[in-house]
């Protein structure tokens, strides 16, 4: 049994040690909002935080990932209060088919939770590991900025 901190509750794992986390997360807890996309963490749709960071889990074994704390994108926000990303790209109307959107928006956040007033080049950095087949990148660029200023603004109040 491996102990897991996911979106903030312990839960407790029965996986071998090189399942990547991923699978643990789709097929052991049924979480399901995380997608599995190339399996060689290049595509970004399987991004999560651990620590904080953006990473691939579809390349982390869940040995690596034991007793750190995991945020999937059910732990970001909630229907009734959304994180500013997912505000920012309900407004801008980002998702096309919508499939990559959950890695994007991990991804978004995590550069947010660093970097206040990104520039365009913080914006592409961070987001480089990241497809989008539907080419969604302008508007993606624009719910960040948007949910900068909202994080700002609430900082500010």
């Amino acid at each position: 049994m491996t102990m897991l901190n996911i979106n903030g509750a312990e839960r407790s794992v029965d996986a071998p040690p090189d399942t990547p986390l991923l699978w643990v997360l789709r097929d052991s807890l049924h979480l399901c909002g995380t997608k599995f996309g190339c399996g060689m963490g290049l595509c970004g749709a399987c991004t999560v935080h651990l620590e904080g960071a953006a990473v691939r889990s579809c390349q982390l074994p869940l040995a690596a990932v034991a007793g750190k704390r995991i945020t999937t994108i059910e732990g970001l926000g909630t229907p009734e209060s959304l994180h500013a990303v997912q505000a920012a790209w309900r407004d801008e109307d980002v998702p096309q088919c919508g499939y990559c959107q959950s890695g994007q928006i991990m991804s978004a956040a995590a550069l947010l939770a660093t970097t206040r007033t990104p520039s365009d080049s913080d914006i592409d950095a961070a987001m480089a590991g990241n497809i989008c087949r539907c080419g969604t990148y302008d508007r993606i660029r624009r719910a960040i900025h948007r949910a900068a200023g909202t994080l700002r603004d609430k900082a500010a109040a």
